[in-house]
């Protein structure tokens, strides 16, 4: 069976994701060392990314001992925690304090700006609560031949 030309192949779309997944871990940690741009969202893209093309991968970003227990809050639940919430509150507050006295911005703009973040605002303030903290996945090899003893 051929492949039409233009076609996106399943290997292809796999392909894709997997490198956009990579691309946003190397982001993230970049992130992580940057007090300015976020950890987490790009953490989050990833395990989206990495569902579409990778299980062991996902496993293993929704495994990890900081970013896991958040992540995983997020990804079954659509939760974020108090002080997750706190702190994304808290940065944007300081983000459009920032912005307004160094860019000295007309009214027109700050309010467009200030109509932004508090969207963002609003939609993190709106999530639920985490209902308990997540287990960790119970196959963390993401279905790989388990070794039995007597095997």
């Amino acid at each position: 069976m051929s492949v039409k030309p233009g076609r996106v192949t399943s290997y292809t779309l796999r392909a894709g994701y997997f490198v956009l997944g990579i691309l946003m871990l190397v982001l993230a940690f970049i992130g992580a060392l940057l007090p300015l741009m976020p950890t987490t969202i790009f953490l989050i893209l990833a395990v989206w990314c990495f569902t579409r093309s990778s299980p062991r991968l996902e496993a293993w970003v929704l495994n990890h001992q900081t970013f896991g227990p958040t992540l995983r809050a997020w990804h079954d639940q659509g939760a974020i925690s108090r002080r997750a919430k706190a702190m994304a509150l808290t940065g944007m507050a300081a983000g459009y304090v920032l912005f307004y006295l160094a860019a000295s911005p007309g009214i027109l703009l700050a309010l467009f700006v200030g109509f932004l973040i508090g969207c963002c605002a609003f939609y993190v303030g709106s999530r639920p609560l985490p209902s308990a903290p997540p287990p960790p996945p119970s196959d963390a090899n993401h279905g790989a031949a388990s070794e039995k003893p007597g095997d």
